[in-house]
């Protein structure tokens, strides 16, 4: 397939916009506005035959070249690997991931991932996040478990990613902490960046960080821990988990923001509901997916150790 050239003169509507955002706009049935500004830094996109950056705000009469790279195929291998696969259409899909899967191919985990299984279900997934998180529009963490929902794509990934980004989509969260909380309820708003003493790790911090919202609510109250509900405002790396461990009540099992001999042998955290708004129907669609069977032992456990003490024995 040879590359494809696009060359066109600005009218007058386009004056005075930034380059990525004009380019965006005019071709938002095709191309979103990320891919653009890979094709500007990449020196794919020429104005008047010369280089320009993003934020170049384009005038009347500016010659405008584009050149489209021919697809790159993924390189990453399908794997026949079980799919728990709650709804799928044309679309998309839902998909419950287990714990222990790590969601799209990195550095360290090249197979194995949930991107590796679903190449061998379906080849149809959206390309807008590259060649290695083909249809991935949203992430959970390895050690947790829950719903995630994927693209088939450009113009389904589009429309979540807009849902996910207003905060239209719905995200609970089931998690036990470790300790006894006091109120019932509580906002937690505090921005994220990575830390500047792990840079492996995120952290509650004021300087390159991103704002960063999670509303929780007590399901329960346990042995030295609580259950919790909790629901995303924002969808920062490792949100759940940085903001808890920051108020003093760390995930049990989280033996990377909390004690490192974790009060449980998993990472206590599933995605329990996910709720969107479908990108073609219209429609507004919630799935539900039980909690883990590791997950309800420790909550089981819990509970009993509570009912042992206010018992006497």
């Amino acid at each position: 397939m040879e590359k494809e050239e696009i060359k066109f003169e600005v009218t007058e509507e386009g004056r005075a916009k930034r380059l990525d955002k004009f380019l965006a706009d005019r071709f938002h049935d095709r191309f979103s506005r990320v891919f653009i500004q890979r094709l500007i830094t990449k020196n794919s996109v020429l104005l008047n035959g010369e280089e320009v950056k993003n934020h170049y705000l384009v005038r009347q009469g500016d010659r405008v070249e584009i050149k489209i790279p021919e697809p790159v195929l993924s390189s990453i291998t399908p794997e026949k690997i079980k799919l728990h696969i709650i709804y799928e259409d044309d679309d998309l899909l839902v998909v419950n991931k287990p714990r222990g899967m790590v969601v799209h191919p990195a550095p360290g985990n090249y197979s194995g991932t949930l991107v590796n299984a679903l190449l061998a279900h379906c080849r149809d997934l959206s390309g807008i996040g590259g060649v290695t998180k083909p249809g991935i529009v949203h992430r959970i963490d390895k050690d947790a478990s829950g719903l995630l929902v994927v693209a088939k794509n450009d113009h389904a990934h589009k429309s979540l990613s807009r849902q996910f980004k207003a905060k239209a989509a719905k995200r609970l969260y089931v998690a036990v902490v470790k300790g006894v909380m006091d109120l019932d309820n509580g906002i937690i708003e505090l921005p994220i960046g990575r830390s500047s003493r792990d840079r492996k790790k995120m952290a509650v911090s004021y300087e390159k960080s991103k704002d960063a919202v999670t509303r929780y609510s007590v399901m329960d109250r346990m042995a030295d821990s609580t259950l919790l509900e909790i629901v995303l405002g924002t969808g920062r790396t490792h949100q759940i988990r940085v903001h808890m461990s920051h108020i003093g009540h760390p995930l049990l099992g989280d033996v990377k923001y909390g004690s490192p001999n974790a009060e449980a042998k998993v990472l206590c955290l599933h995605a329990k509901t996910l709720g969107f708004t479908h990108p073609v129907t219209g429609k507004y669609m919630e799935f539900t997916s039980d909690i883990p069977k590791d997950m309800k032992a420790i909550i089981k456990e819990r509970r009993n150790a509570s009912k042992r003490t206010a018992s006497g024995k």
